[in-house]
């Protein structure tokens, strides 16, 4: 089946909290101090308006969202962006639909940026050594202090943007 990768449109935001909350009940993520009580989940449209930020979806032919992942600026840290978001159903993991969103997210990123962060959970095996593989270097701590306290890996991979 034909897949796209497209910006988020408004009508876009229970499809795609419905694949964030499926794909964190997956890896026992559905609890406070993950994106799972972000207050934004159901809004993703909104969250991703400023012309540094982008939240992308993958959708399928027949309109179900299956995927997505955002850039997002880290305001207390200048040149700093954080990739948000990503999660993917089972159903397009390793079909190469991953890499493509992460290469349009990182695109994005450089743009704007000058190094990009992620936080994420130790459980998410194929996560990490998917960041990895991308060039993300395991921090011994969070860059910052956010929400996501229950974080257990975070990431920084320098982008040589344009600040």
């Amino acid at each position: 089946m034909p897949y796209t990768i497209r910006e988020i449109e408004e009508k876009d935001n229970p499809q795609i909290e419905q694949v964030i909350r499926s794909c964190l009940i997956e890896f026992g993520g559905n609890r406070e101090g993950l994106a799972w009580a972000d207050p934004i989940l159901s809004t993703l449209f909104k969250a991703y308006e400023a012309e540094e930020e982008c939240y992308w979806v993958i959708e399928r032919e027949d309109r179900k969202i299956v995927g997505g992942a955002g850039i997002g600026n880290v305001y207390s840290l200048p040149g700093v962006c954080e990739l948000q978001k990503m999660y993917c159903l089972p159903e397009i993991r390793g079909t190469g639909l991953s890499h493509q969103l992460m290469e349009q997210a990182l695109s994005f990123a450089k743009q704007y940026y000058t190094c990009c962060y992620i936080e994420t959970l130790s459980d998410m095996v194929a996560a990490n050594k998917f960041y990895q593989k991308y060039g993300f270097q395991a921090l011994t701590e969070p860059l910052l202090k956010t929400e996501h306290y229950a974080c257990d890996v975070w990431y920084q991979k320098k982008l040589g943007g344009n600040q």
